[in-house]
């Protein structure tokens, strides 16, 4: 939006449009480890049938050869670099038992085991690259130049690094801000969403204080520099995301939990079952075939399978219903969670401002449908947010809105336009003129559809024709002199968590329009059901202010809010609670909320409005808005967890029972892999069952029954 309507339309105006920020994002090809586990993985589809088939060994004993090189060459590389430090890891003892079950015939064992680890080492790789992406994304917040003004009053163009403290810098409509700092000069409204969340811009004048990467509106502000760019908040939400995502510990799966002892355990365990028995004379092939039929037996494919599958089917039925789950971890993660903090624009809300409330004043004479309209017509050729809730408002309720001339918009103050023959001003309560409570009466003409026809002048600023001409003349007044329904109804409003908006005609008060950011439908019964899951209440952690944050908690039932916050208070809030034991998860969809969700335990991001930063930081997203997914893809983990207990109990007495077998008996190498596979395929089938439509539904029933 610009100060004047013809100059947004200029090509000077056009000219300091800004371009949009490139979109970084890694492909997923130009990672090696996504390259190795994709042919891994074409080379054993390859292989497979012509196994089963019949075809000659030769024909799928290369392709084998080659997917067990091509997924396993890296992780036995990092497995012996680790080694060489004196630790041994579970890709290792991986590779290990797949070269041991190819030695005893087992090709496909192994395999199968290269493909499923060098395809999660590609998703891990994957995910730190995209996060590493919106990351560095997060600087084309920045603008690239900033305008420092000399002493003399000339300007420079410099890159905002190479402003210091106590630099002036010229800000002008529709460019980003360089820096921190306080505003020395001139008024406009700011969009600073990315750092606050707030839905609507803030009005910013002398000694107001702004952000760098914040979008300047429709006036030119002057601003004195109070803080360098390394120390700017853009700058501090960048490295505490980085630094949450280095420090955060993921929950491990049950085989890395006790990776280092079981590796030990099982190499140490398959030597002495070769070496004992070859030391009291038994014969090398037969020792060394009991040793190859433990290791297979022992080998922890069917604990990777009691995990995974589990976990891999509910993100699938997740992503069915409008959830990115993006990895197995995050899934296990969110059934552990017993604390929630929800952010409020674009969460909570929808995160764009609506109409809520049209109030013609008393004695005005106007209808709500009359109100609208005059303030669609001054507002219809705005770009600023209010603006386009009032116009969206008016076309909702089919009102055919007039024509305004001479639009001229005033930072911080509002809009004005001529409709008909009167000067009709939409704007802001403080700023209004005094007296605009009072004043004479204004014939308005409507036709039957109540579209303002005319607004003939009778105070001797219009045309003077004095009687208006048309269907219906509709006498509009402002009550008596010095009426307060012009203050009484936007403290009202305010009072609401609404922002007030009044409309005049002429200088003449005759109505006021709230308007405030809509709660989603579905968000008090989330919060119910959040509730009811964690036996805890959520908190509401948001940048708005205080007034507003209070109505919307009163209003879907939280009562932990906590507002003005900054984006590092935020990552303070959600830190001192797990410091207290909680595993908190956090859902939210701005810049502002990317760090408390790369601090969290869980981190979900409202997807359709989301930043880009917030999807890709977060650890799920919710694709589709519906915020009510929030509580049944966490009661889904944790039947997936369960799932996941049931699996790893019945792997342990399989791998047990035939280890047992081997060690104290003749387990024929046949019948260990039978029962090895037997096993396998049972806890992968139990987990599929998470497959099912009926998974998504129990758990979306689950968490709605507890809240009722």
């Amino acid at each position: 939006m610009s100060s004047v309507l013809t100059d947004r339309l200029s090509p000077a105006g056009a000219a300091r449009a800004e371009p949009a920020a490139p979109r970084r994002r890694t492909r997923v090809f130009a990672l090696p480890e996504a390259r190795w586990a994709a042919a891994a993985t074409v080379l054993f589809l390859i292989a497979l049938p012509l196994q089963l088939t019949g075809a000659p060994g030769w024909a799928w004993g290369v392709p084998y050869a080659l997917a067990y090189a091509a997924g396993g060459w890296e992780p036995a590389w990092a497995g012996l670099r680790a080694l060489a430090e004196k630790t041994l890891d579970v890709d290792l003892l991986m590779i290990v038992a797949a070269l041991g079950a190819a030695a005893v015939g087992q090709v496909m064992d192994g395999a199968l085991l290269i493909v499923i680890f060098a395809t999660s080492g590609a998703l891990e790789a994957l995910a730190t690259a995209r996060t590493a992406d919106s990351v560095r994304g997060l600087l084309d917040l920045a603008p690239a130049t900033a305008t420092r003004l000399r002493p003399d009053g000339t300007e420079e163009t410099v890159a905002p690094a190479d402003l210091t403290v106590g630099d002036t810098v010229l800000v002008r409509p529709g460019e980003r801000i360089g820096a921190d700092g306080r505003v020395l000069d001139g008024t406009s409204e700011v969009d600073q969403a990315t750092i606050t969340g707030e839905p609507l811009p803030v009005a910013k004048e002398p000694g107001d204080e702004v952000f760098a990467g914040t979008l300047n509106g429709t006036g030119a502000l002057r601003v004195r520099v109070g803080r360098d760019a390394a120390d700017s908040v853009i700058a501090r939400i960048v490295r505490m995301v980085q630094e949450a995502s280095e420090t955060k510990a993921p929950t491990q799966l049950f085989i890395e939990k006790v990776e280092q002892r079981y590796s030990l355990g099982m190499v140490a365990a398959t030597l002495a079952v070769f070496a004992v028995p070859l030391a009291f004379g038994a014969a090398l092939t037969e020792s060394l075939l009991r040793a190859m039929t433990f290791m297979i037996v022992a080998s922890p494919c069917a604990v990777v399978l009691a995990t995974m599958p589990p976990l891999l089917s509910a993100i699938a039925n997740a992503g069915r219903h409008g959830v990115l789950v993006k990895s197995a971890v995050v899934m296990e993660r969110l059934g552990e969670v017993d604390a929630v903090a929800l952010d409020k624009t674009g969460t909570l809300t929808e995160g764009t401002p609506q109409v809520t409330d049209v109030v013609p004043l008393p004695g005005a004479g106007l209808t709500e449908r009359e109100l609208l309209t005059l303030a669609a017509a001054a507002e219809h050729p705005s770009e600023h947010p209010l603006a386009r809730a009032v116009t969206d408002a008016a076309r909702a309720r089919g009102l055919t809105v007039p024509t305004a001339r001479d639009f001229t918009s005033t930072p911080g103050v509002g809009v004005t336009a001529t409709v008909g023959t009167h000067r009709v001003t939409v704007g802001a309560p403080p700023r209004l003129p005094a007296g605009a409570t009072d004043g004479p009466v204004l014939p308005v003409t409507t036709g039957p559809d109540d579209r303002v026809t005319a607004l003939p002048a009778t105070t001797g600023q219009g045309d003077g024709a004095g009687t208006p001409a048309g269907p219906a003349a509709t006498p509009v007044t402002a009550g008596p002199a010095g009426s307060p329904a012009a203050p009484a109804v936007v403290a009202e409003l305010e009072a609401g968590g609404r922002t007030a908006v009044v409309v005049q005609v002429d200088g003449v008060a005759v109505g006021v329009l709230g308007i405030a950011d809509r709660v989603r439908a579905d968000a008090a019964v989330t919060v119910a059901a959040l509730t009811a899951l964690t036996r805890v209440p959520p908190m509401l952690l948001t940048g708005d202010n205080p007034r507003a944050a209070a109505r919307l908690g009163d209003e879907v039932g939280v009562r932990d809010v906590r507002a003005g916050l900054l984006p590092e208070e935020k990552v303070g809030a959600v830190r001192a609670e797990q410091k207290a034991g909680r595993r908190m998860l956090v859902v939210g969809d701005g810049v502002n909320d990317a760090p408390a969700l790369a601090a969290a335990h869980a981190g979900v991001a409202m997807g359709r409005a989301g930043s880009d930063l917030a999807l890709e930081t977060a650890d799920a997203v919710i694709v589709r808005d519906e915020l009510a997914a929030v509580p049944a893809v966490v009661a889904l983990s944790r039947r997936a967890r369960r799932l996941v207990v049931q699996n790893l109990v019945v792997a342990g007495v399989f791998i047990s029972g035939l280890v047992v077998w081997d060690l104290a008996g003749t387990l024929p190498l046949p019948l260990g892999v039978l029962g090895h596979e037997g096993s396998t395929v049972l806890v992968g089938l139990n987990g599929l069952r998470l497959l099912r439509e009926a998974a998504w539904t129990e758990a979306a029933r689950a968490g709605t029954e507890r809240a009722a």
